[in-house]
């Protein structure tokens, strides 16, 4: 397999995780009430919510930085 074909293959399975880790973030809600508990304040990301969100940008930056070495292949 050629090498932009590989890169291809990774930015599709890159970009469904981050379509999950983007949906499971509701927005203005905390994880836990997502699903079923209730939150009764607006805070700060922790715990599962911030590891939630650092890994949605980790996955945004991975999908831009193979987008251009696609690009330039």
């Amino acid at each position: 397999m050629e090498l932009a074909k590989i890169f291809i293959v990774i930015q599709v399975i890159i970009g469904i995780l981050l379509m999950v880790a983007i949906l499971l973030q509701a927005r203005g809600t905390g994880l836990g009430e997502a699903f079923g508990g209730n939150s009764a304040f607006y805070g700060n990301r922790r715990g599962p919510e911030k590891v939630l969100y650092l890994i949605t940008v980790g996955l945004a930056v991975a999908f831009v930085a193979l987008s251009f070495a696609v690009l330039f292949l």
